[in-house]
């Protein structure tokens, strides 16, 4: 909808006149709805609009694919910052290649410098509008939320983290048994962790409601902040309202910053417990108490789904969201078959009409148009072969992302739980190192009595305090001696730990630069072939043009002609050429 800038009526976006006055409302028209962008994009319809961008529903004219295409506002094409947050946002996605993260499938830049990401078209509503104001059934959240945590482990796994993640972000589709498949959306302020461009000192982008303590706090935009909004996403579904209520941004702020969250049972008795457990641990202040990763929160979440007897979502690697995607065919060109016959009809009318003795201009005429009907059909065949390596090589880019992907996710599961050792067996380090110092004061206590006691004696006099003095010496040394070594032995096997974790971390780095590389090499790929698609489509249009031209001009001298109505008949009774 429009808002008229006169009297402030609300239109659609297609509306040319305003109903007071009749006054042209040019500026009303969406200037993207019925124009094909970057020569490949056909734009059909206005689905959605946000204060930098808007969303439409298009078709791929190259394959006849519909699609989704989110166009940056014009107005932010000159801000070079916005347009990076845009490609970002493509990549992103685009690299997590995951069944509930949105698939991206081209993005680039208009002449003007107006940035675009193709996507898939989905079907459903954002999770904001599956909540509205109450909690959604257990049975259900569980299995969305699992997906969430999917989704955003794979994100973490491969460095990026999402810094926005809420039910508006968060959208519901149906697969064909009903249940429920989510997809993640907008990585528009993602941040990859080895990219720290656009992440300057003082920066907080995000939404209030759902911001992490450490984020507000110091600027933190580690994977720690997207678990904790995964807390307060969690607890909006189990209680269908935040777990903090504020007047303004600021005090949103504030209170996640110092308030504790309420129990979600003490709104919703029908939140089990295990999943309150969670939900109040992803909120916990400060990071380290919060689950060590989304692959533990997943793992919590498909325990609880299972006493819950909730249906599982599919595994990722057996997800046919997986590798699926609208079919593609090229798109509708002149009927060849027909064009031949109709050259057989024009052989006939100049037959009949010049007694097997045509004009020259005729003839040639004729001559062209059977040269631009072969070509037409070479043009066809040529476009369909590359038709085929594009899929192929969309095929392949898929394939790559999804084979390096679930390999990730197996060193995440792996990872995950050499944290999850990890983190005990630095807290046994801790306590263990606690019980030490505790021992080391025992025996200072200890020693203490015994210089009191050998004072006392002054090495002339025996004491029977003094030997218990020295026993009990004996005895604190060597339970301080077992209680170092108790720390060592921890620490020891704490570093063992870490260096699993850091090992593990290592091959999961060196699957990222693996997907990186293929990546670029897709990238290369896909835009020869499309070039070379585009190259043939308006090769295409031109001699599509040049035929009816010339059929026009073949005709126009011969219609005054009662003895080729007839022929004329036929040539108008045939469906059209296009």
């Amino acid at each position: 909808m429009k808002v008229c800038p006169q009297c402030q009526l609300r239109y659609p976006a297609d509306t040319v006149y305003c109903f007071v006055d009749g006054a042209e409302l040019a500026l009303m028209r969406d200037p993207f709805v019925g124009t094909t962008i970057a020569g490949r994009y056909l734009i059909e319809e206005q689905l959605g609009e946000g204060g930098m961008s808007t969303v439409y529903r298009a078709r791929f004219t190259l394959v006849d694919r519909p699609c989704a295409v989110k166009i940056m506002n014009p107005s932010f094409a000159s801000d070079a910052t916005v347009r990076e947050r845009f490609r970002r946002e493509a990549r992103s996605a685009q690299a997590l290649s995951h069944p509930n993260v949105i698939e991206i499938f081209d993005q680039g830049e208009l002449e003007d410098g107006t940035s675009y990401i193709v996507m898939e078209l989905l079907q459903g509503q954002t999770l904001s509008a599956l909540i509205g104001d109450e909690p959604v059934p257990p049975l259900r959240a569980v299995p969305i939320m699992i997906q969430v945590a999917r989704g955003i482990a794979r994100a973490h796994d491969l460095g990026i983290v999402h810094r926005d993640l809420k039910p508006d972000n968060v959208f519901i589709c149906s697969r064909e048994d009903g249940s429920d498949l989510v997809k993640i959306l907008d990585f528009g302020i993602a941040r990859s962790r080895k990219d720290p461009r656009l992440t300057s000192a003082g920066e907080l982008f995000g939404t209030p409601q759902y911001m992490a303590p450490e984020r507000i706090r110091n600027g933190e935009t580690g994977p720690s902040v997207d678990l904790y909004a995964l807390g307060v996403i969690f607890f909006e579904m189990a209680t269908g309202r935040l777990p903090f209520d504020a007047p303004d941004p600021a005090t949103f702020l504030v209170r996640h910053m110092t308030d504790a969250a309420p129990s979600p049972r003490s709104l919703n008795r029908r939140v089990p417990e295990a999943m309150e457990t969670l939900v109040l641990q992803l909120l916990e202040k400060d990071p380290g108490l919060r689950p060590v990763d989304a692959h533990r929160v997943e793992q919590d979440l498909v325990a609880l789904g299972h006493t819950l007897g909730a249906k599982a979502p599919p595994e990722p690697e057996a997800d046919p969201e997986s590798s699926t995607r609208p079919p593609a065919r090229l798109r509708p060109a002149m009927a060849l078959d027909q064009w031949r016959r109709r050259l057989d009809v024009f052989d006939q009318m100049l037959s009949r009409a010049y007694s097997g003795r045509p004009p020259g201009d005729q003839e040639r005429t004729l001559s062209e148009l059977r040269k631009l009907v072969s070509e037409i059909g070479e043009v066809r065949a040529a476009s369909a072969k590359e038709q085929r390596i594009l899929e192929d090589i969309d095929a392949r880019g898929r394939e790559g992302r999804q084979r390096l992907g679930f390999a990730v996710d197996a060193l995440g599961l792996d990872a995950s739980k050499a944290k999850d050792d990890a983190r005990s067996a630095q807290a046994d380090v801790e306590r263990l190192g606690r019980e030490s110092e505790a021992a080391a004061r025992a025996y200072g206590e200890a020693e203490l009595a015994l210089l009191t006691w050998e004072g006392r004696s002054a090495q002339l006099e025996p004491h029977r305090q003094l030997a218990l003095a020295y026993r009990a010496c004996g005895d604190r040394v060597d339970a301080w001696l077992e209680a170092k070594e108790r720390e060592r032995r921890a620490q020891s096997a704490a570093l063992t730990k870490e260096r699993t974790v850091g090992d593990l971390e290592y091959q999961i780095g060196e699957l990222r630069s693996a997907l990186a590389s293929h990546e670029q090499g897709i990238d290369r790929d896909r835009a020869a072939a499309q070039g070379r698609l585009v190259d043939l489509g308006a090769r295409g249009e031109r001699i599509e043009r040049r035929i009816l031209q010339l059929a026009t001009q073949f005709c126009e001298p011969l219609r005054a002609r009662p003895d080729l109505g007839p022929l004329f008949q036929s040539l108008e009774a045939s469906a059209s050429p296009w």
